[in-house]
C-alpha cells in the first residue's frame, strides 16, 4: 500500500509538491516565531546580571532600565554626583557603576563610566567583560569599543573617531577638537555592551568644556593638552548600577533610596523591570504565536482540498482498485498513508527551511538589533509542535480516505457526464 500511495503521489507530483511546501512553510514559520520569543527572551533575561539595583532619576522602573541598560531611549533628568558619592558610601554597597549618556558616534550610543564597569558589570550566568582587543581606558582621551561598533565600522587599535552631541546616526554637532583614540575592543557579549562606545566620566566632561548651555561656544577650542590639566569632576550622571554586600538587603535599600530626600531618585530591581517589560510585548509575542497557528491551519486546509480534488480525479483509479480485490479499508490506508507522506515531507522541508532562515537571520538581527539568535536543535517544545503538524495532518487525511472508503465499486467505474 506504501509503495501504492508512493506512485500515486509521484503521478501527481505538482500538487502534492504545493502541498508539501504549504505546510513547510507553516512549519519554518512557526518554529522561526518560537525561535526567536524564545531568544529574545533570553537575551532580555540575560543582558545584565549581578547588579542588584538600577538608580537614575524618578521615572518608571522600564524607561530607566531601557536607556540605562539596552541604550534606548533618554533620561529625563540625571543624578547629582553628590548623591553618588553618598549611594557609595552606604554601608550595605559593595560596588558602584555610574554610567552617563547623552552622546554617539554614527549612530552607536556613547557611555561614559568608570574602570568599576569593566571590573563588575556581568551579563548571562554572571560572566565578565572580557576585551578581545586592548585594553580599559587609563587617558581622558582613550575608548574602548564594543565588538559590533569595531566590526561594523572597521575601526582598529590607535584609531582616530569623533563623538558627536545627541544620539542620532546623523552627527550635527560633532566634538571635533577632542577626538578619541582606540585603546580597546570588548569581546562579543550578545547585548547592548556590543553596540556601545565606552568612555570615561572624564571624557564626557572634556568634551563639553568648550560647551555652554547644550551648544558650542563658537570661536572656542580648548586643546586636548589643556582639557587634560582641568578639573573634570562630572557633576551629574544619567545613572548608576548598584552591587550589594548581602541580596537581602536589597528591598531596605531600594526603598531608601526611593524615598531618598536630596533629590528624587528610583532605585529599581533588573530583574523586576525585565520581566514588566516583556509582559508589556506579550500581546505582540502571542499575535505573532496565533498568525503562525493560522498559517499552520491554511497549509492543513490546503493539504485537504490537494487530497480531496485528486480524489475526485482518481474515483476510476479508486473503482479499479475495488474490482481488483481492494477492501474499503485498503482504500483508506491508501488515502492516510498519502496524507502522512505529505505531511511528513512538509515536515522535513520545513525544518530545513526554518535552519536556513535562521542561520540568515541571525546575522541580520546581530548588526540591526544585537540579538543573538543561534542555529541549534529543536527543543522539546518544538518536537511537541512538530508532532501535533504531523498528528493533523494524518488526522484531516482521515476525511477525504473516509469518503473514498465510503464509495462502492459501481461509483467508481460508473462514468459521469
Amino acid at each position: 500500500m506504501l509503495e501504492i500511495a508512493l506512485k500515486s503521489l509521484r503521478n501527481r507530483w505538482l500538487s502534492a509538491l504545493l502541498a508539501i511546501i504549504a505546510i513547510a512553510m507553516s512549519v519554518a514559520l512557526i518554529l522561526t516565531v518560537e525561535k526567536v520569543r524564545r531568544d529574545a527572551r533570553t537575551s532580555f533575561t540575560q543582558t545584565v546580571s549581578g547588579t542588584d539595583l538600577i538608580i537614575g532619576a524618578r521615572s518608571g522602573s522600564v524607561p530607566l532600565l531601557l536607556y540605562s541598560v539596552f541604550r534606548i531611549g533618554n533620561a529625563t533628568n540625571n543624578i547629582s554626583w553628590q548623591s553618588v558619592e553618598e549611594i557609595r558610601q552606604r554601608q550595605a554597597v559593595d560596588w558602584s557603576i555610574p554610567i552617563s549618556l547623552g552622546d554617539s558616534h554614527q549612530g552607536f550610543r556613547v557611555l561614559g563610566t568608570t574602570l568599576d564597569y569593566f571590573n563588575h558589570y556581568q551579563y548571562a550566568n554572571n560572566q565578565a567583560l572580557a576585551f578581545a582587543q586592548g585594553r580599559a581606558f587609563d587617558d581622558v582621551f582613550d575608548t574602548v569599543l564594543g565588538s559590533e561598533v569595531a566590526r561594523q565600522l572597521g575601526y582598529t587599535l590607535d584609531q582616530q573617531i569623533v563623538i558627536a552631541h545627541g544620539t542620532g546616526k546623523v552627527a550635527l554637532m560633532a566634538h571635533d577638537n577632542q577626538p578619541f583614540a582606540v585603546v580597546g575592543v570588548l569581546a562579543p557579549t550578545g547585548t547592548p555592551v556590543d553596540q556601545t562606545i565606552h568612555v570615561s566620566l572624564q571624557g564626557i566632561e572634556a568634551m563639553h568644556v568648550d560647551w555652554q548651555s547644550g551648544m558650542a561656544v563658537p570661536g572656542q577650542a580648548t586643546l586636548p593638552d589643556q582639557v587634560r590639566e582641568m578639573d573634570l569632576q562630572p557633576k551629574q550622571v544619567t545613572a548608576m548600577m548598584v552591587g550589594l554586600k548581602s541580596r537581602a538587603a536589597v528591598f531596605r535599600e531600594q526603598r531608601a533610596i526611593n524615598e531618598y530626600r536630596d533629590e528624587p531618585l528610583l532605585a529599581i530591581l533588573p530583574g523586576v523591570a525585565i520581566q514588566e517589560l516583556w509582559s508589556l510585548v506579550s500581546v505582540a509575542e502571542n499575535a505573532l504565536i496565533i498568525i503562525s497557528s493560522f498559517v499552520v491551519i491554511a497549509g492543513l486546509v490546503n493539504l485537504v482540498s490537494v487530497l480531496f480534488a485528486g480524489l475526485n480525479e482518481r474515483r476510476r483509479e479508486m473503482g479499479i482498485l475495488r474490482a481488483s480485490g481492494a477492501r474499503p479499508a485498503h482504500i483508506f490506508g491508501l488515502l492516510c498513508a498519502e496524507s502522512t507522506m505529505l505531511s511528513l515531507a512538509g515536515l522535513i522541508l520545513g525544518l530545513l527551511l526554518h535552519f536556513v532562515v535562521v542561520g540568515i537571520g541571525s546575522i541580520w538581527a546581530q548588526e540591526l538589533y544585537g540579538l543573538t539568535i543561534d542555529v541549534e536543535l529543536p527543543h522539546l517544545n518544538d518536537i511537541y509542535v512538530l508532532a501535533a503538524i504531523l498528528v493533523s495532518g494524518v488526522f484531516v487525511g482521515c476525511l477525504p480516505a473516509w469518503s473514498a472508503y465510503r464509495q462502492s465499486v459501481a461509483d467508481g467505474m460508473m462514468q459521469r457526464i
